[in-house]
């Protein structure tokens, strides 16, 4: 396939992308350096909820931020990898938010209002980025 011409958005989008795979990973490093405490002091319910994760749950949220980390790199180096990538991350953060959600009192204990809107904006960012891979891949801009 012969790549062509991307417009200038789709490079600065593919830049912010890559900003936030970049502070996605660094959160959760931070995640499995410091555990409960990573997005600051935690309370007696997020340690216990932290401690009974499963042993995979980690290994997922590893394979989600690095994985659209690696898909944004993808699109800025045009390669038709991206969509596979993208794909991954969009299986793990369903997995992992499906997971939490599922199996956790989570929504009970903290409310729906404060637990459901970020893992719905980590999921549309991923979900917008698998798509902006495909929609790349058929105009050409990606090889």
């Amino acid at each position: 396939m012969t790549v062509t011409p991307a417009p200038g958005w789709f490079r600065i989008v593919a830049l912010v992308l890559l900003v936030g795979g970049a502070i996605g990973c660094f959160a959760c490093v931070q995640q499995f350096r410091l555990g409960a405490e990573a997005m600051g002091p935690a309370d007696d319910y997020q340690r216990a909820l932290y401690a009974a994760l499963p042993s995979w749950y980690n290994a997922v949220y590893a394979v989600a931020t690095g994985t659209a980390l690696l898909g944004a790199i993808a699109l800025l180096a045009r390669s038709a990898l991206a969509s596979p990538l993208f794909a991954i991350s969009l299986a793990a953060v369903v997995v992992q938010f499906g997971w939490l959600f599922a199996t956790t009192d989570i929504i009970a204990h903290r409310g729906a209002l404060t637990v459901v809107p970020f893992p719905l904006v980590i999921a549309a960012i991923a979900a917008g980025s698998l798509w902006l891979a495909w929609h790349a891949r058929a105009r050409g801009w990606i090889g």
